[in-house]
């Protein structure tokens, strides 16, 4: 949800910073366009930021299979030097 947030923050960017050439006095809607592009990124690469950390689990575990290949190795190799 937080990727089509980012994405509408953009495009109601895009089209205050380009497409409208209204100003008033107080407000120059360029800038306010060029803030909203800017947050729009921000929340999108904040949330692929969020989601991957999510999806990665941190685990010493090494798979039996391979522990058990490197340990064939090893055990070859001290056969060799001896």
């Amino acid at each position: 949800m937080s990727i089509g947030v980012g994405i509408f923050l953009m495009v109601v960017g895009a089209v205050l910073a380009f497409a409208v050439r209204d100003s008033w006095d107080a407000v120059n809607l360029q800038v306010i366009g060029y803030i909203l592009l800017l947050a729009g990124l921000a929340g999108i690469l904040l949330s692929f930021y969020i989601t991957n950390r999510r999806r990665r689990v941190e685990t010493d575990a090494i798979d039996p299979a391979v522990e058990e290949e490197y340990r064939v190795v090893e055990e070859h190799h001290r056969d060799i030097k001896e």
